[in-house]
């Protein structure tokens, strides 16, 4: 039910477009056209892993790099170009990686980088019949050590519009690297709003990935456990979030920050027996600063 509510709001919520080259502000709320924009914040933070024997990842320093040409452009490693650029949308081609290589991996780029959910104005200027996982269980299931679950970087097309209640942003991405060959669709809904020193960014998301995606990181291998590995077949599924980011100005280059995100994981990736969780969860607090 809550994923289809996310869904349904992000597409009937009324739109009214607003210039999207306005100037930027001094104030961190876009990337000034041709110059750099980097930042770094520090601070304690924690996300829960919902990977089974996996320890929570803890966050204490997140940078962020970017920097914005006329087409071309560069975000947190991420690389793009800039089919078309209107007053109430813009539509590029990037490439993105998925976070679900994350909980596998201390050091993924997903682990160090903000989400990108939260640069999404950049550019203007989260055996039992029927289930497993954490269903309860007769017996507990019994895995060998998981095997390497690669990275890989996805390619393709976002729209974003730009409205008088916020940013809608449709993308669809597809495996560039041949890891799996799965695709991801992400519909999400980014609102911001500013109180004298205060900067209050809130966005719900919902994210489609394809069974090829979920059966590589959440499936289990034949060297995992033989019987899982036969009786676990995913299909395609959705997942929700919802992040809120706040930040209060110092001056001009430090910023006090508080951001925190609940991921409602997609029933297929509930049911994998590697699962002990039915969600992940994030929370960062401390101070950034902008060079």
């Amino acid at each position: 039910m809550y994923r289809i509510f996310v869904v349904f709001l992000v597409l009937i919520l009324p739109i009214t477009p607003v210039m999207a080259d306005e100037p930027c502000q001094e104030n961190g709320d876009c990337v000034v056209v041709g110059e750099w924009d980097i930042s770094i914040a520090f601070g304690y933070g924690n996300k829960t892993n919902p990977i089974t024997d996996y320890d929570d990842i803890p966050l204490y320093v997140i940078p962020s790099i970017a920097y914005y040409g006329e087409s071309w452009f560069f975000d947190n490693f991420n690389f793009g170009y800039t089919l078309t650029e209107q007053e109430s949308f813009t539509i590029n081609l990037a490439t993105s990686y998925s976070d679900e290589r994350a909980f596998f991996y201390r050091w993924d780029p997903s682990n160090i980088f903000l989400p990108q959910s939260a640069n999404v104005d950049a550019h203007t200027d989260l055996p039992t019949i029927g289930g497993f996982g954490i269903q309860d269980v007769s017996q507990p299931i019994v895995l060998n050590e998981l095997e390497s679950r690669n990275f890989t970087v996805y390619g393709g097309a976002e729209l974003f519009w730009y409205g008088r209640f916020g940013v809608l942003k449709l993308a669809a991405a597809h495996d560039l690297l041949n890891v799996h060959n799965g695709q991801e669709v992400n519909v999400s809904w980014n609102y911001s709003l500013a109180i004298s020193d205060w900067r209050f960014d809130f966005t719900l998301k919902s994210e489609w990935k394809s069974s090829e995606v979920i059966d590589y990181y959440y499936g289990v291998r034949a060297s995992e456990n033989a019987y899982w590995s036969e009786e676990y077949q995913p299909d395609s599924g959705w997942s929700s979030a919802v992040e809120l980011t706040t930040r209060y100005s110092l001056s001009a280059r430090w910023d006090l920050l508080i951001a925190a995100r609940y991921t409602q994981l997609a029933d297929e990736i509930i049911d994998s027996p590697i699962i002990n969780e039915d969600y992940s969860s994030s929370y960062f607090v401390g101070a950034a600063y902008r060079f």
